[in-house]
């Protein structure tokens, strides 16, 4: 077989379709899996969007569109930023892509260069680092400490702060600690990247899912909007994982550069798919409120029943649908602990490293699931830990 590219080596992973792969498997085999690894809402998708694609089929939206997306999606995504982020967007300013995963990939393709460094938190989103990684840029991590309830260690920030670094990113609510970033940090990450004229991409995909105070974008606090990647998508907050539709807003000659990545890599997205989240952002949010209040109930049950666990401390997540508990007093790996639970116990969890090096000594677990299942899964976590070893 010919060889590869070097650069694969550099491209990384991400553990939760590991560890969902690995736990089908064992479901093959006959074992009763509860899931808990993916980070993916277990609603189906409203009627009235799946409609919209539907009717969108019968009309005939089946073929090709312009690279950064239908005009009337693009121009009610840049209303809908423009009303809830209070800065004006133009539909421009706005690229549609099939997911929200292409605004990481094409936004550090088109802002970073080799040698060129990147501020990110850690633990996060995993694809973040190996993005990074992959352009040949170099990853630098900021923790997000649990003392700190998962906001910025600052003070790290700061000093991360080089003469090379190109772009913050950052991510708030979320993804695994269900923290959210400091109002106070936010804006002294804007007054940095505006005077150090640093790239930022602000990764909002959880917006919709908070459970106290008011949801606060970067965008909406400093003049940065003419360096700023916001990245967000339909896939959390309509249930429409499957669907792949993510947007980015950006300066426009961004997204003209996006835009050609786009041509080059994948044409366009979805056109009736694209119908469809023009619905979503134009139907009724009913079940957006239903969605989010009910895993309110699912975040408190599973706290508390973390909390009441040995060897578990828990803090209370203010957005998205993961917890992140300390196991750091059962003296093991975390990826060994996770491991145990799923061989034994039939408990599918991601160990706290699959989102970097400082989310040793944590599990996350995705409470996208039923509160019969929570009840069953502390249970079992239970019976399972006072055996481990």
């Amino acid at each position: 077989m010919p060889k590869f590219s070097e650069r694969m080596n550099l491209l990384g992973t991400e553990s939760a379709f590991e560890v969902l792969a690995k736990a089908k498997a064992l479901e093959r085999q006959g074992r009763d899996i509860l899931h808990f690894e993916i980070g993916e809402p277990d609603f189906d998708t409203p009627e009235h969007i799946k409609e919209a694609a539907i009717k969108a089929l019968k009309e005939g939206y089946t073929h090709y569109c312009p690279a950064p997306g239908i005009p009337i999606l693009r121009e009610a995504i840049a209303e809908h930023i423009s009303n809830t982020r209070k800065i004006p967007v133009s539909p421009e300013e706005v690229v549609v892509t099939p997911g929200a995963k292409p605004i990481m990939f094409y936004g550090i393709m088109a802002c970073v260069d080799p040698g060129d460094e990147v501020i990110y938190p850690n633990p996060g989103f995993p694809i973040y680092e190996s993005v990074i990684n992959f352009v040949g840029a170099k990853p630098i991590p900021v923790p997000l400490l649990e003392e700190k309830g998962f906001s910025f260690d600052m003070e790290v920030f700061e000093k991360s702060i080089t003469p090379k670094t190109r772009m913050i990113i950052l991510n708030s609510p979320q993804n695994p600690t269900g923290g959210i970033l400091l109002e106070s940090d936010l804006k002294r990450i804007a007054e940095i990247a505006r005077e150090k004229n640093i790239w930022i991409l602000s990764d909002e995909i959880y917006d919709q899912i908070l459970y106290t105070g008011r949801f606060v974008s970067i965008t909406s606090l400093a003049d940065v909007k003419d360096q700023t990647i916001l990245l967000n998508g339909f896939s959390k907050t309509y249930a429409m994982t499957g669907w792949r539709l993510g947007y980015g807003v950006m300066p426009k000659k961004l997204a003209e550069l996006v835009t050609r990545l786009i041509i080059n890599c994948n044409s366009c997205t979805t056109t009736f798919a694209q119908m469809a989240a023009f619905e979503a952002l134009k139907g009724p949010q009913d079940s957006v409120a239903r969605m989010v209040a009910e895993f309110k109930q699912r975040r408190d049950l599973i706290v508390s029943g973390l909390n009441q666990i040995p060897g578990i401390s828990c803090q209370v997540p203010q957005g998205a649908f993961y917890v992140f508990p300390n196991v750091k007093s059962f003296q093991k790996p975390a990826s060994q602990l996770a491991d145990y639970l799923l061989d034994e116990a039939g408990i599918a969890v991601l160990s706290g490293t699959a989102f970097g090096k400082y989310g040793e000594g944590y599990l996350r677990f995705s409470y996208a699931n039923s509160q019969e299942n929570i009840k069953k899964m502390l249970k079992r976590l239970e019976e399972a830990l006072a055996r481990f070893k």
